[in-house]
């Protein structure tokens, strides 16, 4: 099949060399504009276009893709499907209509739920114990598709965004191959989608990273691992911003017990935010429901560092408070 490939992002590149290297006609890869980026501004290709340039496939990068120019270059193209995946924009009914068997989209959760931006992050964020890969056929809605297949993915103890959004990446990967084999012999069965369990995974912020600390230690300590590595969890200490990339959730019995043993007085130890150790046996912080140990930080303009080596050079007294930041 004639296959025309859409993407961005890192996300999308195992998903493309499955395709190439298993001997699909990819005659065409669109991808958003090349954008500057990082301090120095420098124009940076995206990671799709990168692959499909030593793959010798045409790029084509519309500002818009349903301008009517661009959708003209992709009637021409004649392609028998659009395999899409992390791409960035809407694709118009106009786009949606010019292949032969449609547009397969490879989205990020176990749809109906978690459709949207950020479906990765907001699982770990929520506790889901699984999520997983769902190939769809693309309509004009929000991820409201017939669904095709599903890959489930178990969402370890201590996943972190960053790791499940490569575990999912390459999981895609290997679902598109057989979507499209089954396309292919004419065995696929399309499930429409209800609004049962639904949910929408509304797109990251930095501002979502701003810890509060009247929230419980769990909810923090998966939002910590949601936001990493972007955009990433942060408190304020003494008018300075400290990301904080890896803690563990100290509850019941063993929160009280180290409360008693740590001497910190009950009127100011209670309350969240709060330092109650700060010394060889790590950096605690009381929350709205249990104590959150931080294993892992980082001061701004600084290098990450364990907690040890952190408080060697940013010592952090007991009964010191972090707090929200006030405004972005």
């Amino acid at each position: 099949m004639r296959i025309v490939f859409m993407g961005t992002p890192d996300f999308s590149v195992p998903a493309l060399k499955a395709l190439v290297e298993v001997g699909h006609q990819v005659i065409a890869v669109v991808t958003q504009p090349d954008k500057p980026k990082g301090r120095g501004k420098e124009v940076q290709m995206t990671p799709v276009k990168i692959q499909a340039m030593e793959y010798g496939i045409p790029v084509y990068q519309p500002a818009k893709v349903r301008e009517a120019s661009f959708v003209e270059v992709l009637k021409g193209l004649e392609a028998d499907v659009y395999v899409v995946i992390a791409f960035g924009q809407i694709l118009p009914k106009a786009v949606l209509e010019l292949p032969k068997y449609g547009c397969i989209n490879i989205h990020a959760s176990l749809l109906p739920k978690y459709r949207g931006a950020a479906p990765i992050q907001w699982c770990v964020i929520d506790g889901e114990r699984e999520t997983g890969i769902t190939t769809m056929m693309m309509d004009v809605g929000l991820d409201t598709g017939d669904m095709l297949e599903k890959a489930v993915i178990p969402i370890e103890e201590k996943e972190t965004g960053g790791s499940l959004h490569d575990k999912l990446s390459m999981a895609g990967g290997d679902l598109i191959l057989s979507t499209l084999k089954k396309l292919e012999e004419g065995t696929l069965v399309r499930t429409p989608q209800t609004d049962e369990g639904t949910c929408y995974a509304k797109m990251l912020t930095k501002s979502l990273g701003d810890i509060d600390w009247n929230q419980g230690a769990v909810s923090i300590e998966r939002l910590i691992r949601g936001l990493n590595p972007w955009p990433s969890a942060y408190t304020m200490w003494n008018g300075k911003t400290i990301k904080i990339w890896a803690a563990d959730v100290i509850a019941g019995r063993e929160a009280a017990d180290f409360l008693s043993e740590s001497g910190v007085p009950a009127e100011t130890g209670t309350a969240p935010g709060t330092v109650v150790c700060s010394d060889k046996r790590g950096l605690v912080v009381c929350t709205g429901g249990g104590l959150l140990s931080i294993r892992e930080l980082q001061m701004e303009g600084k290098k990450r560092m364990d907690t040890p080596a952190f408080l060697r050079g940013y010592p952090i007294p007991a009964g010191d408070v972090f707090v929200k930041k006030e405004s972005d």
